[in-house]
């Protein structure tokens, strides 16, 4: 009589340092963390968007995008040595997800951790449509679809609160856009 394994541990990829993409997937190391591995992913990606902020919505939107499809790729390819289909070790979505939540917030320290705790709340909580992006897609895609969409409901969220914090100070609506 065989037995199947019941730990994660067995179908979790092992990081090789000597692969890109796994350097990428596991969030440059933070997917590895024993605790709480997709808020540390999330952690990684704050100096990726504090080096990408500065550039302008268009450049910043173009950067996110080869993020994301670099990711789809790396992450594809870490998942083909794991028998499954979603590692919890594989960070590299928190990461892209959190810079879609961020694109065209202003900047500085009360947004980006408003922007972190949305985003969280929403990948952990796979509210509609992130639950639907998760079971819909499949490989590297379907790893990063879900973040995706957290990242979206997030950006949405935080955008509403720009346009209420500028009407607020007198500004009116804050353009998208810097």
């Amino acid at each position: 009589m065989s037995s199947t394994p019941t730990s994660d541990t067995s179908t979790t990829p092992s990081f090789e340092t000597g692969r890109p993409e796994h350097w990428l997937a596991f969030g440059f190391g933070a997917g590895l963390s024993p605790v709480a591995p997709g808020t540390m992913g999330t952690l990684v990606a704050i100096p990726i968007y504090l080096l990408l902020s500065n550039l302008s919505t268009a450049f910043y939107v173009i950067a996110v995008a080869a993020l994301i499809a670099v990711g789809v790729w790396a992450c594809g390819k870490v998942v083909e040595d794991s028998a499954d289909q979603d590692p919890p070790a594989i960070v590299w979505d928190e990461v892209v997800g959190f810079l879609v939540a961020m694109t065209a917030v202003p900047m500085g320290l009360p947004w980006i951790i408003m922007g972190f705790l949305l985003f969280r709340l929403f990948d952990i909580y796979k509210p509609w449509p992130v639950d639907w992006a998760q079971e819909r897609f499949s490989g590297g895609l379907g790893i990063i679809a879900d973040d995706l969409a957290a990242g979206a409901l997030t950006w949405i969220v935080l955008q509403l609160m720009v346009m209420m914090v500028s009407a607020s100070l007198g500004h009116g609506a804050a353009p998208i856009a810097h």
